[in-house]
């Protein structure tokens, strides 16, 4: 993955030029210009992780980095304080948009470039990794004619690219759809999309109200990021407008539990809120060198734990000249929840948080992360260990994972026992153990 480049004799604007280019068909989703002392250090991100790519040298790192402020339009004389910037380009004959950014750090300028690349294979829900059970709830939830759909999880979990399936799903001449962004990362014809500047006052909040005397049908915001948008977006969905946005939670309970956190009054959550589409992305094995494995012990429980199968063999990354070390491109792990009446009861009703689980998972009303992640590791889409790695199994299993632990390292479980506390009376009629396996204090050597 490392590149050596003629930087002495080869021009700076090539050099960049085919960093990005190159980036581009490693299927790169970011470049970072790290800048050092001596050097500066250039990572790409594939598939979610930084790999070291190039080393510039101390003479010419000034000079590309003024070359990617040129061609983004940025000011090349400002280096006290981050900008932004956007390039256009086409590689391989697809239009690549790159949205860039500096920061200044004591070493330097830190500059670091995102690439979006929207071709027609990801337009599609289909396409998205859905299982069959949770597209057929994503189709149906979309069709309501009003309510909130929400999309949650971390940054840099296809958030967006879901959003914008969705919107190429409903984007008919029939339908007045209007969206909110910061900033619009993909045009798509037919949409009306407001790109915010909160400079000059034009907020997420603001602009929905003058959206809803738009006559909108459909309205997406980017982002739910404060309470006065939470409450302006639940209300639009009572007023009868289909409303789509992103919010960072981790799952669908903790999505109801943020909203009421946001002073979005439960009576107007429970009957508003439609459905919830968590989900997280992983490593997706590679097809053409991944080998069976046998489960592990902790393996073979958490799958009967968790889905009551007993799996005796999975799939391991190997690593091929088509791949890298065994994983080429990602894949979405899903949850999908459609509220049902008991839901909207138990929110507007304020109940306990494990009661909801309980309504949720429990009575199978939603497929968790763990699960939909564990089925694909089933079906030899990814690996074990990528779903350990962006899941807490113990938040997904609760207190089953607990046993599930014990078990596997040989401990019983020791049922809990409330005892009064001793009182000070006590503590002097109480037996002295003279135990000469205790080391006293003061001769440990700490």
């Amino acid at each position: 993955m490392f590149t050596e480049y003629d930087y002495n004799n080869q021009p700076i604007v090539d050099i960049v030029n085919n960093m990005i280019t190159d980036a581009s068909r490693k299927r790169a989703s970011d470049i970072h210009f790290d800048p050092t002392p001596d050097v500066l250090n250039v990572r790409i991100r594939v598939d979610g992780e930084l790999i070291l790519y190039a080393k510039v040298p101390q003479n010419v790192k000034k000079n590309l980095v003024t070359r990617i402020k040129i061609i983004s339009g940025m000011n090349i004389t400002e280096s006290r304080v981050p900008q932004d910037g956007a390039i256009k380009m086409q590689v391989d004959g697809k239009d690549l948009d790159l949205r860039v950014s500096t920061l200044p750090i004591v070493y330097g300028e830190k500059v670091v470039i995102r690439l979006l690349e929207y071709s027609s294979e990801l337009s599609s829900l289909e396409s998205l990794g859905f299982s069959d059970r949770n597209l057929d709830l994503v189709q149906k939830a979309i069709q309501k004619p009003n309510g909130i759909i929400l999309v949650t999880g971390a940054t840099g979990t296809g958030k967006s690219t879901t959003v914008y399936a969705v919107l190429q799903k409903l984007n008919t001449t029939e339908r007045n759809i209007i969206t909110v962004e910061d900033p619009v990362e993909m045009k798509i014809a037919g949409i009306n999309q407001v790109q915010t500047m909160s400079e000059i006052g034009l907020t997420f909040a603001n602009a929905l109200r003058s959206i809803l005397r738009q006559d909108p049908d459909i309205i997406m915001i980017g982002e739910i990021r404060d309470n006065e948008t939470a409450r302006i977006a639940v209300r639009a969905s009572i007023t009868g407008h289909l409303v789509l946005s992103t919010i960072h939670t981790n799952n669908s309970l903790t999505t109801i539990e943020r909203l009421v956190d946001m002073d979005v009054e439960r009576y107007l959550l429970g009957s508003a809120l439609e459905a919830i589409i968590s989900q997280r992305l992983c490593k997706k094995l590679c097809p053409k060198c991944r080998e069976a494995r046998p489960t592990t012990d902790y393996e073979k429980r958490v799958f009967k734990t968790a889905l009551n199968m007993d799996i005796d063999n999975i799939y391991k990354p190997v690593g091929c000249e088509s791949c890298y070390k065994g994983y080429v491109g990602r894949i979405a792990l899903q949850e999908v929840l459609i509220l049902n009446q008991d839901i909207r009861d138990a929110i507007v009703n304020n109940t306990p948080k494990e009661e909801i689980r309980k309504l949720i998972y429990a009575n199978h009303q939603a497929t968790s992360l763990l699960d939909d992640g564990l089925i694909k590791v089933i079906n030899g889409l990814t690996s074990f260990e990528e779903v350990l790695r962006v899941i807490d199994i113990e938040e997904d299993l609760g207190e089953e994972q607990v046993l599930l632990k014990n078990a596997i390292i040989g401990k019983e479980e020791i049922p809990e026992t409330k005892e009064e506390p001793i009182s000070e009376n006590e503590i002097d009629t109480l037996p002295i153990i003279d135990n000469p396996e205790i080391t006293p204090l003061e001769t440990l050597d700490i």
